[in-house]
């Protein structure tokens, strides 16, 4: 089964169907898409504004994230309600085990997992699963005494730290090392009055991602070596940002987000969208060190799909100049030929200059006068073969 298209190629799609320029079957030509696949598409975005009887694919997921949500909430409150006659009898933690026992039985009247309950009541999943193998250890056992007699210690002086009361536990006959002394005070948050110095950190933190391209743009096969970066354009409305990814196997525009903000959700954007098209197993995602592609999210998409990260050095453009090329490409070909009055003039305007100029009309030398569809079509022809 192919994969699907993301929301926001879909939504410029129907877009430039709409303006009516051309026939709806040269715009699905021009996009790459059959011309049933771009009525349904049409069909569902009047769905959406209202325009026509049906039920909105974000109406359907919202729906489910509704009952969803409603079923893990009957979920929280029984575990609220059945919390409140155990937590009468202390404080949270391991004599609330057995309510997350009870609560995961399956002749219980609403059936909580463990994972629901030990998130409401604040406590670890791992710590659980330990004292229902062992619900008392012998060093629980000697835990409680060092405690106690932690918590005489520090109630004879309160201004001395976990250090003295070690000393004074080896006094009394009570073998613990200083790191484990330190650990039940920091549970039971037995701390000296004194004030604590606040460190400092002053050298910054080494680079997110090695430069693995070292200005070496060429590649053997397609998805094995991905550019991106992000440019910028003004309009009377103010600017536009755009975030796209090339494959430098073909130039390719693999994947590609428009926003008028510049976060790190544009950049997450854009990696998903070439990532859903694509679909690569084994790829290196080169770019330079903006704070976007330096953000967690941006790296957490990486490490879920297997990619590897590259970065170049700082204030050196030609690090990633396949990249820049493009962006040179744009401004030349749509950036600077008129003053843009509206983002959503612009945007289309870009939308259709990569899928139907750069993609399949413009040819390009270094890929032997070949459109990057034409040669990475011949490439899958040749793989087939």
């Amino acid at each position: 089964m192919p994969k699907p298209y993301p929301q926001e190629f879909r939504d410029d799609v129907v877009a430039v169907a709409r303006r009516g320029e051309t026939s709806l079957k040269q715009v699905a030509a021009d996009f790459g898409i059959s011309i049933g696949c771009l009525k349904n598409w049409m069909r569902a975005a009047e769905v959406a504004e209202g325009n026509r009887e049906g039920v909105p694919r974000e109406e359907s997921a919202e729906l489910r994230e509704l009952r969803k949500r409603n079923r893990l909430l009957e979920q929280e409150n029984e575990v609220l309600r059945k919390a409140a006659a155990y937590l009468s009898q202390g404080a949270a933690g391991k004599i609330v085990f057995p309510l997350v026992r009870d609560l995961a039985a399956t002749d219980a009247r609403i059936r909580v997992p463990v994972a629901v309950t030990c998130r409401v009541l604040g406590i670890s999943r791992q710590a659980y699963y330990q004292w229902l193998s062992d619900p008392v250890s012998q060093r629980d056992w000697d835990d409680a005494h060092l405690i106690n007699a932690a918590l005489e210690i520090h109630a004879d002086d309160p201004t001395e730290g976990y250090r003295f009361i070690a000393d004074e536990l080896a006094q009394r006959g009570f073998v613990a090392s200083e790191n484990r002394v330190w650990r039940i005070c920091s549970l039971q948050k037995i701390f000296s009055l004194h004030a604590k110095k606040k460190g400092r950190n002053p050298k910054a933190g080494p680079p997110v991602h090695d430069d693995l391209v070292d200005r070496d743009f060429t590649a053997t096969a397609p998805n094995t070596k991905w550019l991106t970066d992000i440019t910028e354009h003004a309009t009377s409305e103010g600017k536009l940002y755009l975030c796209a990814v090339k494959d430098c196997y073909s130039n390719r525009i693999v994947g590609y987000s428009i926003s008028p903000r510049m976060r790190s959700s544009l950049a997450v954007a854009a990696l998903r969208n070439a990532i859903a098209l694509r679909n690569p197993q084994s790829v290196i995602v080169h770019s330079d060190r903006g704070s976007q592609f330096r953000s967690k999210s941006y790296r957490r998409l990486l490490r879920r799909h297997g990619l590897t990260g590259s970065m170049g050095r700082v204030g050196a453009c030609g690090d990633n100049a396949a990249m820049e090329s493009f962006f040179s490409l744009l401004q030349k070909n749509i950036l600077d030929t008129r003053r843009w009055q509206s983002r959503e003039e612009l945007r289309l305007a870009i939308v259709s200059w990569i899928e139907t100029k750069y993609h399949r009309r413009r040819r390009q030398r270094r890929l032997g006068k070949l459109t990057p569809v034409e040669f990475e079509t011949i490439y899958t022809a040749a793989t087939a073969a």
